[in-house]
């Protein structure tokens, strides 16, 4: 989360920048550690903080932890050969006996 909020504030401060400078001036003072913007300050201190609460790594060579896993069961595949289901044909029935001339006229209800 620290470093989208980090992302965040280098976005704002470069946009900030590239309204009264140019693309590579802007990038130049948005990446200066010697200007910070309030948000950096505060990821920064957040950072440290959680630096202090991290837990402690064990130093090399040390008691080690040993960690035992199941084996995966081995993946199958199944065939790629699958029978289409049937469709229902969708074409108009034909007709076979002749269009009356002229058509039958809709009665009135």
């Amino acid at each position: 989360m620290l470093d989208v909020a980090q992302v965040f504030a280098w976005a704002r401060m470069f946009a900030g920048y590239a309204r009264t400078e140019s693309i590579l001036a802007a990038a130049e003072e948005t990446f200066d550690p010697a200007k910070p913007c309030a948000i950096c300050c505060a990821v920064c201190k957040a950072r440290e903080a959680a630096s202090q609460h991290a837990p402690a790594v064990p130093s090399p060579g040390r008691d080690k932890i040993v960690l035992i896993f199941e084996s995966a069961a081995p993946f199958v595949a199944e065939s790629a050969q699958r029978a289409w289901p049937e469709v229902p044909s969708t074409r108009a029935v034909l007709r076979d006996a002749d269009i009356p001339v002229p058509p039958p006229k809709a009665v009135a209800a």
